[in-house]
Order: structure tokens, then sequence, then C-alpha cells
């Protein structure tokens, strides 16, 4: 009798440890010096204040298309992917005196430069270009504010972590990378608290009120994260000399991005990703250069991993002109969804917070593959009209599933950083943190561009236009099983070696 009566017990007492630790981590893990990095972050997720009122203008206003878009979209992911020209600026040229909080206000004022231009487009009162023209051109500015501002707080999130106890004794090892990557974790869910906080409100702001002034509004984010770097300080005490071989080579590899761009070369996109990819594996190589070989060796693979993970193409915005024009879907309905994929992706990445930093890579990404492709399945029913069946047999249409599809929308894709930036955390140098933070990501941002790349190939073959949806079904398939075989064919061919370095 005792034993059947103390082992459901024990059980649920396991469950409860389990659920209140899972809970409580975050929260014991916040440390007030944390704040600055964590406000940058809150921005960048609150940056979707704006998100609706583009969308629907860009569909409303402007001639360019879903190919089009994508084509854009390749453009607006390069500023990520040359990280490592911003991140050592950073790491060693004072900007105002200041290499953390300077760096920060420059990157508040691109961004509210790129709100101001979308404003006046809208509004029709800056016309010194076509308002295509002016899109882009804000595009452009605000990304680079937000990665700018990016480097920044990776930076800062392995100095914010003492590695000392006030007394002046060193603390474990364990201690040092478990709050490492409990940062890393704080800044995710910073960045999913500050898409909770406007998705809702990037709707009825957008269904209320003229695109002009939203954008306007969008002006307190820049707000939000240089108040950050006014309240705390935030400097770095480590210095060192401006590595040219980053700096020098980065600024030149820019240039020619430029200049291949600007002069519409065949396949320039192409030959960038090509490019990017050569220099920042030899960049990498070389900051890198001195760390053991087995350390070497588990950093690429997760790398690879994660890559793959990441290079997997979307659907494109023709998906969301079909709601729009087939299923009547209006910007407060798609408030509604931004707010419920937010509240899932901030759920999970708390629920999952403790978890996350102690397994291994390759097991988070094949549970966030598995999770993605289930939670992909509503647009397949939506595409194909399933819904007008649900809705004849069952009562529930178009809007109820999705609802559940907006699930799969929610940014979990940010849980799969977490072990290589915790990693990146754990072994950067001091002086070059800042640099193996951005080159790291930028290599990481080069997989975006893959999968913004083959966004675009699936849009030139399966072309989609405003009120022509013919073509969206077999998009929409393809992208979703290629979402799904990409990364398990890399967990599958690195994990094993991944395993074998740890």
């Amino acid at each position: 009798m005792t034993d059947t009566t103390t082992l459901p017990q024990s059980l649920s007492d396991r469950v409860r440890d389990r659920l209140t630790r899972a809970l409580l981590a975050p929260i014991r893990a916040f440390r007030p010096q944390y704040l600055p990095l964590l406000m940058v972050y809150f921005a960048y997720g609150a940056l979707g204040i704006i998100a609706v009122a583009d969308s629907f203008w860009v569909k409303k206003e402007l001639t360019l298309s879903p190919a089009a878009l994508a084509q854009l979209g390749v453009w607006l992911t390069l500023p990520w992917a040359v990280k490592m020209i911003f991140g050592e600026l950073v790491d060693t040229v004072p900007l105002l005196g200041s290499r953390r909080r300077g760096y920060v206000f420059l990157g508040a004022s691109l961004i509210a430069t790129g709100l101001i231009l979308l404003a006046g487009a809208a509004g029709k009162w800056i016309t010194f270009a076509p308002p295509e023209q002016l899109y882009i051109i804000a595009q452009i500015v605000t990304v680079i504010g937000v990665v700018l501002q990016d480097v920044v707080a990776d930076a800062m999130s392995t100095e914010v972590v003492p590695r000392v106890t006030p007394d002046g004794t060193p603390r474990a090892q364990s201690e040092i990378d478990h709050d490492l990557g409990m940062v890393q974790i704080l800044g995710r869910l910073a960045l999913s608290f500050g898409a909770l906080s406007v998705a809702g409100l990037a709707g009825y702001l957008a269904n209320t009120l003229p695109y002009e002034t939203v954008f306007l509004i969008g002006l307190i984010i820049p707000a939000i994260s240089a108040s950050g770097a006014l309240l705390v300080r935030l400097e770095s005490s480590e210095s060192r000399p401006t590595d040219w071989r980053i700096l020098g080579g980065g600024l030149a590899f820019g240039a020619l991005i430029v200049l291949i761009g600007y002069n519409e070369v065949p396949y320039a996109q192409e030959i960038t990703f090509l490019l990017s990819l050569t220099v920042i594996v030899t960049m990498l190589k070389h900051v890198t250069s001195d760390i053991d070989p087995n350390t070497r060796l588990k950093i690429l693979y997760a790398a690879l991993i994660i890559f793959f993970f990441r290079a997997t193409p979307g659907i494109g915005e023709g998906y969301r002109w079909f709601t729009i024009d087939m299923l009547g879907f209006d910007e407060a309905f798609y408030g509604i969804l931004g707010q419920i994929g937010a509240a899932i992706a901030l759920i999970a990445a708390w629920l999952l917070s403790d978890a996350i930093t102690r397994l291994p890579v390759a097991r988070v990404l094949l549970w966030l593959t598995i999770l993605g492709g289930v939670l992909s399945i509503p647009n397949v029913l939506l595409v194909y009209r399933v819904d007008l069946w649900t809705e004849a047999t069952f009562g529930f249409g178009a809007r109820t599933i999705a609802v559940i599809d907006a699930a799969a929308a929610s940014p979990l894709a940010q849980l799969s950083m977490v072990p290589l930036l915790t990693l990146i955390a754990i072994y950067a140098p001091p002086s070059k943190r800042a640099v193996w933070f951005a080159l790291m990501a930028s290599f990481l941002n080069l997989a975006l561009i893959a999968g913004q790349l083959a966004t675009k190939y699936l849009n030139q073959i399966y072309v989609v236009e405003r009120g022509n949806y013919s073509e969206l079904p077999s998009l929409v398939v393809i992208a979703i099983v290629l979402g799904v075989a990409i990364p398990l064919a890399a967990i599958l061919a690195f994990s094993g070696r991944l395993k074998r370095q740890s």
C-alpha cells in the first residue's frame, strides 16, 4: 500500500519541481546590469508595431511583386551578414568617446530616419524619389540601425556576467557558463516580450489610423533602446588595437557588395552570397585560430546544423495577399494573429529557457524542426480552401484555422540560436567579444540569405500575383517540405560529429 500511494505523489512532486524551476529560472537569472542590452532586444521585437501597416501599405499602394519583395529581402539580410564590420568598430573604435553607448545612439538615429522616410512616403510629403524607392531606402537604413544596436547588445551579453564574487574570489566556471547561457535566453525573452507588447496593437493601429501615422508612432521604439544606454553604464573595460584584416577587409567587402548591387551585375545576389560565405569563413578561421582544435570543431558542427536549420525557404508575401483577397483577413485580424504568435513564442521561450541551455543543439533543432512542420499544416489547409468544408461541416472556417496557424509564425527559431551563442559567450576572448559574436552571427545570417534566395527562386517558378493565386498551393507545399527536409538532413549529417567533440 505504501509503495502504490507514494509513487504518484513523488512523480507529481518531480513534475511540479521541474515546472517551477522552468518558470522561475529566467526570473532568478535576471540582474539589473542586464537591463541596457535587454532594452535593445525589447526594442527590436517592439519594432513590429509597424509590421501590419507596412505589409498592407505595400500590398495596397506599391507595385512590388512577391518575387521582387523576396529579392529585396536578400539585400536587407546582407547588413546582418557583414556584422563583423560593426563588431570590429564596436570593439576597437570609440564613437564620441564611447565603444558601446555611442553606437546604441547611432543605431537609434538610423532607425528613426527609416521610420520618418516610411511615413513621408506613405503620407506623400517626402517626394524626392518614387514611393517604391523610398520604401527600399527606409528598409535598408532601418536594418543597419538595428544591426548596429544588436552588435552592441551581443558584446554586452558576455560582459555583464561577473567572473568573480563580490569579495574577489573566482566564480565556478560552471556557474559562469550557465549565467552566460541564461543571458542569451533573457535576450530572446526580451525580444519576445517586445513582439508580444505590440502585436495586437499593430493590427489595431493599422486598422484605425493612416499608415503614415503608424510609422510616426513607431519612433517611440528607437527612444526605448537609447534610454537604456542613458540609464545604465555599459562601457567595456577591455580594449585592443583595430584588426585591419577584419575592419579593412570588411569595409572593402561591403564596398564591393554595393558596387555589384548598384551596377545590377547579373546574378548579383548569388555572387554576393558566395563572396560573403568565403570572406566570413576566412575571417572566422582567423579569429578562432588561438583556441584548441576540439573546441573549434564543436563550434563548427553546431554552427553548420543551425546554418541549415535557418537556410530554408519561405512562402513569400503571396500567401499574405491570398489571405487578404480570398479569406478577407484585415489589419485588425492580423494584429490578433500576431498577438497569439508572440504569446506562444514567449511561453515557449520561457518554459524551455532552463532546458535549452543544457540540451545538445542537435536535439533542440530536431524538435523545433518537427514542431515547425506540424504547425505549418494549417497553411496547406487554407490554400486548398479546406476552410470551406470545415465551415459547412463543423461551423468554423478560415479565421479559426489561421489562429492555429499563428503558432507556426511565432519566432521559435530564436531558440535555435541559444546553444551556439552560449558557446561563443563561453569561449570568446574578452577583447574580441563583439567581433566573435558578429562574425558568427554573420555566418548564420548568410543562412537567411540562402533561404531568401530559395524563396525568390520558388516565387519565380510558382508565380503569384495580386489576385492570381493558382500557383500558391504548390508553392506552399514545396516550401514546407524543404523547411523540414533541409534541417533534418543537416542534423543527421553533423549531430554524430558534434557529439564526439563534446
